[in-house]
C-alpha cells in the first residue's frame, strides 16, 4: 500500500495480513511445507491459430478465414452466447478459450 499516512482501516488490513501470515508460517513449519512459486507455461498463441489438443474445447473445427462477413457475425454472436453460458456455469477455462477465439475472430 502506498499513502502519505496510514489510516485506521489500512492499519487493520496490515495487522490482519501479518496475523494470517504468522499462522500460515507456523502451519507450514509444523508440517514441513516449503512454499514455492507455481510454474506455468506461457501461452504464446491464441487457440484458433493452433491445433486444439483438448477434445472438450474442440467440439467443431472451423476455418474462420473462409467465412463470409455474415457467417462471421453469426459465429461471433454464437460464441458470445456460449462464453456467457460457460461463465454462468462457472466453467471459466472454457469461457476464457471462447473469449480468445472471439478476439481472434473480431480482428
Amino acid at each position: 500500500m502506498y499513502a502519505d499516512k496510514v489510516t485506521d482501516s489500512m492499519q487493520k488490513a496490515i495487522d490482519e495480513t501479518k496475523r494470517r501470515r504468522t499462522i500460515q508460517e507456523a502451519y507450514n513449519h509444523k508440517h514441513g511445507i516449503i512454499p514455492k512459486t507455481i510454474q506455468k507455461e506461457i501461452r504464446d498463441e491464441i487457440s484458433i491459430t493452433k491445433p486444439v489438443e483438448n477434445e472438450k474445447v474442440a467440439e467443431e473445427t472451423v476455418d474462420y478465414t473462409t467465412l463470409s462477413v455474415e457467417e462471421r457475425q453469426n459465429k461471433i454472436a454464437q460464441l458470445e452466447q456460449e462464453m456467457k453460458e460457460a461463465a454462468k456455469a462457472l466453467d471459466f477455462e472454457r469461457a476464457a478459450i471462447l473469449r480468445d477465439t472471439l478476439i481472434e475472430l473480431k480482428r
